[in-house]
């Protein structure tokens, strides 16, 4: 068979289907529509390997439907219309169910491919199920996302890959012909890095290349197979996270040197100039914040400039941004501002707006309280005066605390002269 593993072996329906229980276990959210045939266009969001395709596939044998796809690498604007026209027919036969488009690597697609999308999934001519490893709100346009439901896919855990070898080693006819003992699979769950296709990928590799039927997989045995057939850098497995997660953290420890390095390897090995600096956009504001503020100034500028330029010349504005943000000072506070006041909204639920800070658009609101004892801040020397805006259940809960900066210690002198009692750091 010239079949690689994890297709011999893919899930045909819902019952095989692993991991993921938060979409498609007993109470998942996704479950009942399925089993109902009740399915909504809707985005497949999470990191390779982790069943998208799998799924998409499922849903489509599940709810009985016609089933066409379509890869985002390969296909254009006139694929996209040729299906749809396709689509559009054979749900002539299924008035209650209309056809599965599928399209893989959807976040690949260009702003006019996914705007051939819109009237067919609008018109309900074809259900849309898109999948990607990037975060659809940047790369699935408004008008699209906002006809699709997004779910995400989680990494598969230590358990599900265990099960994933287990079922490989019963199901899989050429595997069932060799004696296979897993005596040690640590080595191949750090090496997968929690996609499943990779894993498999893995283990037929080592059984492959072992003679004889009897095969003992151990770490040493995974390590020096693996070695010699290991890419520098795959931008859409195991690597894409560890060295970005690198990259984040070298910026974040105030290392210039660590960080240019780093991007570097990501730069080598292709990976998408959007990807990072949006990456830097988010750390910007999340690990240097009001230390700074013009970082997220200068990350945002860095965005919207590689988006127009784009390599070679992207890395010379990336490399800016990074040893920028690595020799910045750094700040959490706003990101545990939020953090604490998110906190505190669950733990509180929805606690009724004060009277005095409503909106009063109406006479009949106004005659009721709304708005009134609301002290206007101009009114008053300084453009302040002391008022309550929070509700009475946690009234004096202090969220923002500045960091220990320059920039923020001003912030915390600022707030503690205006704030007599208020903010006492």
């Amino acid at each position: 068979m010239n079949e690689p593993l994890a297709e011999r072996i893919r899930p045909k329906t819902l019952e095989d289907y692993i991991s993921q229980h938060h979409l498609v276990g007993e109470n998942g959210s996704l479950t009942h529509q399925i089993k109902n045939g009740i399915i909504p266009s809707l985005i497949l969001w999470g990191p390779p390997g982790t069943g998208k395709t799998t799924l998409a596939n499922i849903i489509a044998n599940e709810s009985q439907r016609p089933f066409y796809t379509l890869s985002a690498i390969s296909s254009g604007v006139k694929d996209v219309r040729e299906v749809i026209n396709k689509a559009k027919q054979a749900g002539g036969l299924f008035t209650s169910k209309n056809p599965i488009l599928f399209i893989d690597e959807i976040h690949r697609f260009s702003k006019s491919q996914q705007d051939s999308l819109l009237g067919a999934v609008e018109k309900g001519w074809v259900t849309l199920i898109g999948a990607t490893t990037e975060n659809p709100s940047f790369e699935v346009i408004p008008a699209l996302l906002s006809r699709c439901q997004v779910y995400i896919l989680n990494p598969f855990e230590k358990e599900d890959l265990e099960s994933l070898l287990n079922r490989a080693m019963k199901t899989d006819p050429i595997l069932k012909s060799k004696k296979i003992t897993l005596k040690e699979i640590e080595a191949l769950l750090r090496l997968s890095g929690g996609d499943g296709r990779k894993l498999l990928n893995i283990f037929e590799l080592i059984v492959n290349s072992e003679t004889g039927e009897k095969v003992t997989i151990t770490n040493d045995l995974v390590l020096q197979k693996v070695q010699k057939n290991t890419v520098l850098y795959d931008k859409t497995g195991e690597q894409h996270y560890d060295i970005i997660s690198a990259f984040i953290k070298s910026i974040r420890g105030s290392d210039p040197n660590a960080s240019v390095y780093w991007l570097a390897r990501m730069i080598e090995g292709g990976e998408d100039v959007k990807f990072i600096a949006r990456r830097m956009v988010i750390l910007a504001s999340e690990d240097i914040g009001n230390a700074n503020p013009t970082a997220l100034v200068l990350a945002n500028s860095a965005f919207q400039a590689v988006n127009t330029i784009g390599y070679p010349e992207a890395r010379i504005i990336l490399s800016q941004c990074a040893t920028y943000l690595a020799s910045s000072a750094k700040s959490n506070a706003s990101y545990m501002a939020i953090k604490s006041a998110q906190q505190k909204v669950q733990e509180t639920g929805d606690l009724s707006v004060p009277l005095a800070i409503r909106n009063a658009p109406t006479k009949l609101m106004k005659d009721i309280g709304y708005g009134k004892g609301y002290d206007y801040a101009h009114d008053h020397k300084n453009n302040f005066v002391e008022f309550e805006f929070l509700p009475d259940e946690i009234s004096g809960t202090t969220f923002y605390k500045p960091g220990k900066n320059p920039r923020e210690k001003a912030i915390k002198e600022f707030l503690e002269k205006r704030w007599k009692d208020k903010y006492r750091f």
